[in-house]
């Protein structure tokens, strides 16, 4: 049951970073075509943010905190291990990120957002830093 569980984590976690890594790519985009005044790039970049980020990266989320979950469930014992805990932290910061992504999300459907395509870039760039760190503490357990 346990390696079922972490084959489903594994696979929600690479869906939830490939959107993570997207959504914002995308709003990089949207802000450069808001920019040049691009009304049919704009709405084209409204669905396509919309559907990724209902369609796959809050159900991808979830999925990770369920099997993640379930993993916990079946080794109770990790609870007691300090790699976990900072394991967890970076996590609770990815979900803020995520709802930070629809925070921007709503203000680019309702025009109302001010940030500017550079901006975007380095926001992008957060998720990479946290998965590196992520991966690190699942696998080498350092502590």
């Amino acid at each position: 049951m346990y390696l079922w569980m972490k084959a489903l984590h594994l696979v929600a976690m690479v869906t939830w970073f490939a959107a993570l890594f997207y959504l914002p790519r995308l709003y990089v985009y949207h802000a450069q075509a808001r920019d040049r005044g691009e009304q049919q790039a704009i709405d084209h970049f409204l669905v396509m943010e919309r559907k990724l980020y209902r369609g796959i990266m809050t159900p991808s989320m979830i999925a990770v905190l369920l099997f993640g979950g379930a993993m916990l469930a079946l080794n109770p014992a990790w609870l007691g291990q300090g790699w976990l805990h900072a394991k967890l932290a970076l996590v609770v910061l990815l979900v803020a990120y995520h709802h930070v992504c629809l925070i921007y999300l709503k203000q680019f459907a309702a025009a109302r957002c001010t940030r500017g395509h550079v901006f975007f870039r380095w926001f992008n760039e957060l998720p990479v830093i946290a998965l590196l760190l992520i991966i690190f503490l699942a696998v080498m357990k350092p502590f």
